[in-house]
């Protein structure tokens, strides 16, 4: 099943700030780190090599998705003002236990939630799209217990 991939104007620039970092910096130190690990001799049982090898595996996969994401993703503006939360708002909750959280609802392709982007997929962040100030919604948290938030404001990244 093919997904749509949505990126708000932020993570669109965080992803060529990245696709420009990998093609010029990083490209440059693998390929440094390939030449100098052929200088040790056989590369058949040169680990060095072998590090750098699978690292610029791992470095041209990313480019080639952060290709595909920017060439593929619709781009959206969070709205200026919101009633209700939507792609790109920032979204301040308090949870039953009366902690406050705060959450920016992304696309899956820029989600982080050790930065508090939450993927607008996720059980989280489907439960909050559409919620005004003031709902309570209720979503599935990771270790599969159910989590009631009230939804405290709704504003722009």
């Amino acid at each position: 099943m093919l997904r749509e991939i949505i990126l708000t104007e932020e993570g669109q620039e965080e992803l060529r700030i990245e696709l420009e970092r990998l093609e010029t910096v990083k490209r440059a130190e693998v390929g440094e780190r390939i030449k100098n690990a052929r200088e040790f001799g056989d590369i058949s049982e040169n680990s060095e090599y072998d590090d750098a090898k699978n690292e610029q595996a791992w470095l041209e996969s990313r480019i080639a998705e952060i290709n595909h994401i920017l060439a593929n993703a619709t781009v959206v503006e969070a709205p200026k003002r919101s009633n209700k939360v939507a792609i790109g708002n920032k979204v301040t909750v308090q949870t039953e236990g009366g902690a406050e959280r705060q959450f920016t609802i992304v696309g899956i392709a820029e989600a982080d939630a050790a930065r508090g982007k939450i993927s607008n997929v996720s059980p989280m962040g489907a439960a909050l799209l559409g919620a005004h100030k003031g709902d309570v919604v209720v979503a599935e948290g990771p270790t599969g217990k159910e989590i009631k938030m009230t939804i405290l404001k709704i504003g722009k990244k």
